[in-house]
């Protein structure tokens, strides 16, 4: 008697059957999690953004996020506000901080009024935290971060993340030592005019002393990734300079 097992159409129809089962399986379990990768993305974020702040728990040398249980409070408490600049007019937005920086821009075609930027205004020991979130793309994929300054667009935190440097090289990005080089930094010249921070190989000033040159020394073996870091920060901050404009004379 011929065994049916044998016959090509029923490893085909095993086959459908394995992959239909499996494919159900992995939705089920997608659609499980969704709920809990979503809320771990939204604290993440806080998370960021109150690093910027500098609301965190760093060690003497180690940056460490404030404990994701405590974020959500945290969060509450010192960002006052929400807000979102489109077009030129700004709004708020409780959930401004979910906007995807990285769909804006692509959306956006480099078109800067067709997108919406995100601004997160925060009160800390007195002091007024503006907190801008940027995207860019270093050596080997995505970087971002987020960046907080006074209403005079000096720096006064920042944080930076990576998808996929090289560790030792281009992922020191979010060290310490380097993300506290930002702090006091100058984004503008003497006369207004929006320039930046270049992440500058050969930087005359390796301590980083000198607050008013638009510089931090680069990471040694990092080229690219710092050219990232400096194309995001002139790109995407300067976009939030007519705010900080109107900001002064109001």
């Amino acid at each position: 008697m011929e065994n049916r097992t044998d016959k090509n159409s029923y490893t085909i129809l095993f086959a459908i059957g394995m992959v239909l089962a499996v494919g159900a399986l992995l939705a089920f379990t997608a659609s499980s999690l969704k709920p809990k990768i979503t809320e771990n993305q939204r604290i993440e974020k806080q998370q960021n953004i109150l690093y910027a702040m500098n609301v965190n728990d760093n060690t003497e040398s180690s940056a460490v996020f404030i404990s994701t249980d405590k974020a959500p409070e945290a969060f509450s408490k010192y960002v006052t506000q929400q807000l979102v600049i489109e077009n030129g007019k700004v709004t708020e937005d409780d959930e401004a901080y979910l906007i995807d920086i990285k769909k804006e821009k692509s959306s956006a075609k480099g078109d800067a009024s067709k997108r919406r930027l995100p601004l997160f205004v925060g009160e800390k020991d007195g002091k007024t935290y503006y907190v801008i979130p940027i995207y860019g793309k270093g050596l080997w994929d995505a970087i971002w971060g987020y960046v907080s300054v006074d209403k005079n667009m000096v720096v006064q935190g920042a944080y930076f993340d990576h998808k996929g440097e090289t560790p030792g090289l281009g992922a020191n990005i979010k060290e310490r030592f380097f993300m506290d080089d930002f702090k006091g930094e100058h984004l503008l010249d003497d006369n207004g005019n929006f320039k930046g921070i270049t992440v500058a190989k050969g930087n005359a000033d390796p301590k980083n002393e000198n607050k008013t040159d638009n510089e931090v020394d680069a990471i040694a073996g990092a080229t690219i990734t710092g050219d990232g870091v400096t194309a995001m920060i002139k790109s995407d901050l300067k976009l939030y300079k007519p705010y900080f404009d109107n900001l002064k004379t109001n």
